[in-house]
């Protein structure tokens, strides 16, 4: 080929040719290009209609899959016993539900009329119909539009104090972050050689019918780096099943013959829940022989170092009761419910609780992976059955004698998030009908207490108040009350900053302690408010000491375990091939215990199914209800919210969120 030579290259279907044409034959070029430009246009067209008749067909298909899935849903899901429990606020939602759909009827109606009733004077009104319409517009400006604006008004000012909470908070940490604020270690470390200069320290795994985590947190609390005559690990079972009761025992002899210092507990008068558990753990004898206590969840792994990481901060420091580790978690990228949860879990503790801890020397104990001085526990009152959130319990009493607190956000303890939306519906309930129980106890112990007004002042304002009242208070009534009812009353309607701007960049700050969640900003803001029905429904709960209050059930469990963790039981499982067989009994009576669970499983196989929740799919119509009545005022952001918001509720009321279970 001639240097001077150019090649063209004709791309069709399936087709390809190859033309070449001297440098010095232009007018041969150009007029090529002439001739093959048509054609290439059409084949470009035809592509791009067999691509949208292949999205149109691909539409309909995806839409009665979806339907079909849907249908089946409904037709095999069981309503959860939540809700067959909370029936007041389920009927109040169906009923403005009900209302909804009826004004709306009535406002389609209006519209196709060409009603303008401004401009309609009381003596030109035509038909019955008409009049009543007229009558509602009117009794709607003068009595429904002033007190819904005076509500949505209270509602907007309860917003705004949390957000700026929330972004003080913001500030708070990226201070810390700045100044390198971090708790220091007073005084030198313990003397490696020397295992008398350690503290004596006990160890309490509290678990409750946690079959499939039970070993491998056993196993990591028996590999912790300290001392063994300086340590003792307390395994508290409270499960029910006598089958699980013989495979924890013998997983505790199994590290017992390894030389191991744990024992195993089981109380037969299971009173209490956890907090009864922890009681009666702490009322035997030989632990006024320890100096401090480290108290772990049947899912949670800590790492080896984590004493050597968190007791010496006691050291040096007679006025410090608690220090608390962060959770990492083994499944936060399982699924969107996980994700999810990862991003709320991480603005908790690298913000919340760093801050309160840095700035405070007080924040609510999370319940696990913690180390409390024994001494203040004691002081404190011990643990009280009183409530369902014994941590925080603990915590507000301890703060009112003068213990302070620090938290370690580079101390992290592994395990596991709620994997179905039924698990962490439960949780969420727990978590926040109990700090209402406890603010209705503790609020005349504070208002007496010795501590300083300030510190009373953030207690019950700030703790209580402000983040486990108001938080959900407003959440609920604003957004999924007030905001799809300013849609029927437009005398009333709400500012575009309050539903899209404030929220979209307050979810940009919760996200940022989790920055590969990103992409799931909008995910976020919208599940948040679907929970708010749950948190709002428990809040009311524990507030008026409602049935629902004292409920506790056990997060559900799936023993998943990371990639390092899989690495270190297989190291951990060729070692001990090495060793001395000492353990075969109890491997042997071990197996046989676990054949005969498997044989009973198979007589009566539990069936599992996901849930219908009827509080979030009565919200889900009246939300895509005040959409459509959004269309009819030309509300574009309003009505792009209300529907992504009603689509939100929708899949979560049809449970199509988390775990799926065929």
């Amino acid at each position: 080929m001639a240097p001077s030579s150019v090649v063209v290259t004709i791309e069709k279907p399936n087709k390809f040719s190859l033309v070449e044409i001297n440098g010095s034959d232009s007018t041969l070029l150009l007029e090529k290009q002439k001739a093959v430009s048509p054609k290439q246009f059409t084949w470009f067209l035809f592509l791009k209609a067999n691509r949208v008749f292949a999205c149109l067909s691909w539409l309909p298909m995806a839409l009665k899959t979806m339907f079909l899935s849907v249908k089946k849903r409904i037709a095999l899901s069981d309503v959860s016993e939540e809700e067959a429990k909370s029936r007041r606020l389920y009927r109040f939602i169906k009923v403005f539900l009900f209302i909804s759909i009826f004004a709306l009827v009535l406002e389609i109606f209006a519209h196709l009329k060409k009603w303008n009733l401004n401009m309609i004077q009381p003596w030109e009104v035509q038909g019955l119909f008409q009049w009543c319409y007229m009558t509602w517009l009117s009794f709607r400006v003068d009595y429904v539009a002033p007190l819904v604006l005076t509500m949505s008004k209270f509602c907007i000012v309860l917003f705004l104090i949390q957000s700026l909470d929330r972004l003080i908070l913001c500030l708070g940490c990226f201070w810390i972050k700045y100044k390198n604020l971090k708790p220091r270690i007073n005084g030198d470390a313990y003397d490696i050689e020397d295992g008398s200069s350690f503290p004596m320290v006990l160890v309490q795994i509290p678990m409750c019918n946690e079959r499939e985590v039970f070993a491998q947190s056993i196993a990591a609390a028996c590999q912790l780096d300290w001392p063994k005559d300086r340590i003792l690990i307390q395994v508290l079972d409270d499960s029910d099943d006598g089958n699980l009761q013989l495979l924890i025992k013998d997983e505790v002899s199994l590290w017992r013959e390894k030389g191991v210092n744990i024992i195993y507990r089981h109380r037969l008068i299971r009173t209490g829940y956890k907090a009864g558990n922890l009681k009666s753990a702490m009322a035997c004898d030989y632990v006024k022989d320890y100096e401090f206590v480290a108290i772990f969840d049947a899912d949670f792994q800590p790492n080896p170092d984590f004493l050597k990481q968190t007791v010496p901060h006691f050291k040096g420091d007679p006025e410090l009761g608690l220090v608390q580790a962060r959770w990492s978690f083994v499944n936060k990228d399982e699924n969107l419910l996980t994700r999810l949860q990862n991003i709320n879990l991480c603005f908790h503790f690298e913000v919340e609780q760093q801050v309160n801890g840095a700035f405070l020397n007080f924040f609510g104990f999370n319940g696990t992976a913690g180390v409390w001085r024994i001494k203040a526990l004691e002081e404190s009152g011990g643990w009280l059955e009183r409530t369902t959130v014994e941590d925080m319990d603990i915590a507000v009493r301890a703060h009112l004698n003068g213990w302070k607190f620090i938290f370690l956000n580079d101390v992290k303890v592994l395990c596991e998030l709620p994997e179905s939306y039924e698990a962490y519906k439960k949780q969420q309930h727990r978590w926040h009908s109990g700090p209402m129980q406890l603010f209705r106890l503790c609020l005349p112990a504070i208002v007496t207490s010795k501590i300083s007004v300030s510190k009373k002042a953030n207690l019950i304002f700030l703790f209580f108040l402000l983040r486990k009242l108001i938080l959900p208070f407003y959440s609920f009534t604003l957004f999924c009350i007030i905001l799809p009812l300013t849609m029927f009353i437009p005398e009333a309607e709400l500012p575009l900053w309050v539903i899209c701007y404030i929220p979209i960049f307050m979810s940009f700050l919760n996200i940022l302690p989790a920055p590969k969640s990103f992409p799931f900003l909008v995910p976020y803001l919208l599940f948040e408010n679907t929970m708010s029905v749950t948190k709002f429904n428990a809040m009311i709960s524990g507030l008026f000491q409602l049935g629902s209050a004292y409920e506790w059930v056990v997060t559900k469990k799936t023993g998943r375990s990371s990639e390092s963790d899989l690495v270190a039981l297989a190291e951990r499982e060729s070692k001990s091939l090495n060793e001395e067989k000492i353990t075969r009994r109890h491997s042997e009576s071990g197996l046989e215990t676990l054949n005969k669970l498997k044989k009973q499983e198979e007589i009566t196989p539990l069936k599992k199914r996901n849930r219908l929740y009827r509080k979030e799919l009565v919200l889900a119509f009246l939300l895509l209800t005040a959409a459509a009545r959004s269309l009819l005022s030309a509300h574009g952001v309003h009505f792009y919210f209300l529907l992504f918001q009603g689509l939100t509720f929708l899949v979560v009321g049809l449970d199509l969120i988390g775990e799926q279970i065929s």
